[in-house]
Parts: structure tokens; C-alpha cells; sequence
């Protein structure tokens, strides 16, 4: 079994779209005016609109913007300098700058614009190093 995939539901794909592509750099590929994708080499972060939540048995499956328990994580080759690429534009956003934490990893914590957090982290200590590379 491999876990492939992280969906958000939102009230405003759009909106996420452009902030997860601004964040990453990367482009997502809109499949359907509900439904888009962020691939990476290890896993793709998906973002369906509420639309999409009549394929799995109603409105009442995900609520946007409820989330208090998921952290959606990538790991950056520099947290320091993406850091200072995105300051600004997080304005209001982050919760934690970086910060080396107790397991070895540099973080930086901010909110996207429905409310999930995001960390982006570079390994710092070499059994950090080894566990990212899933070794």
C-alpha cells in the first residue's frame, strides 16, 4: 500500500490554486473547473471544490475550512531562503517561522487561505537527513 494523495475540499478552488502554485512554484494541472492536483515525486496534493462532494454521498462528507489536525508538509531545499521569498507574501499567515524542532527538521508553519497549516522544512541533523529520504 502506498499513500498517494492528500485532498483538500474548498469553497474557493481558485483561490488555493494560485496560493498553493505561488508557494511552490510548481503549476497544478486543473483537470475540471472542481478539480485540480499538485504532483510532486512522492505524492500529489489534490483540491476539489464542494461541487466534487456529490460523487462521495453529499454536502455533508467535508466541510472547507474545518480542519484543526492535518499538517500538509513539503520538504524545501532551504527553509531560510523560502522563508524570506514568501514573508511578505504570508503576510498575516505564518505561525511559526523557522525553527529547528526536537526531531531534527528546520520549519517554517503558516496557514494557507482556507486554513490548513503548511510546513515547509529542510532536514538539519543527519538522522533527520536520513529519515526524509525514507531510508
Amino acid at each position: 500500500m502506498n499513500l498517494l494523495s492528500i485532498r483538500i475540499i474548498t469553497a474557493d478552488i481558485e483561490r488555493l490554486i494560485k496560493f498553493y502554485e505561488h508557494i511552490t512554484g510548481f503549476s497544478l494541472i486543473q483537470y475540471t473547473p472542481d478539480f485540480a492536483e499538485l504532483r510532486t515525486a512522492t505524492a500529489t496534493l489534490a483540491i476539489g471544490s464542494i461541487r466534487t462532494l456529490q460523487f462521495f454521498g453529499g454536502d455533508d462528507i467535508a466541510q472547507p475550512q474545518q480542519n484543526r489536525s492535518i499538517i500538509i508538509e513539503f520538504k524545501v531545499e532551504d527553509v531560510d531562503k523560502e522563508y524570506e521569498r514568501l514573508s511578505a507574501y504570508l503576510q498575516g499567515s505564518i505561525v511559526q517561522k523557522p525553527t529547528i524542532m526536537p526531531w531534527g527538521n528546520k520549519s517554517l508553519l503558516f496557514r494557507d487561505p482556507d486554513g490548513n497549516l503548511v510546513n515547509f522544512f529542510t532536514p538539519v541533523t543527519p538522522e533527520a537527513t536520513v529519515r526524509s529520504e525514507g531510508k
